[in-house]
């Protein structure tokens, strides 16, 4: 039998907990706890309280899921210029 698709939602992450693993609240006001994939914890992707996230939840269990994505946020600090130091 094959699997089911995973089902992706975009939500806010309200709390950090240890091991990479977070409490995301989603669109539909229901609470998820949620850990961070392998590609974000390679490229050191950091997830704050605060961010807006897409994570996928298994059809199997909706209380859990995977964040896929974090968003950038519009109104935040320009990203650090890289000039070239000259002597």
């Amino acid at each position: 039998m094959a699997k089911q698709a995973a089902i992706e939602m975009e939500g806010l992450v309200t709390e950090v907990l240890p091991g990479q693993k977070f409490r995301v609240k989603v669109q539909n006001d229901h609470m998820v706890l949620a850990y961070a994939a392998g590609k974000m914890s390679k490229f050191r992707i950091r997830v704050l309280v605060g961010d807006t996230v897409t994570l996928e939840l298994s059809p199997y269990d909706l209380t859990r899921g995977r964040i896929t994505f974090r968003h950038k946020v519009a109104g935040g600090p320009p990203p650090p210029s890289k000039q070239r130091r000259r002597f």
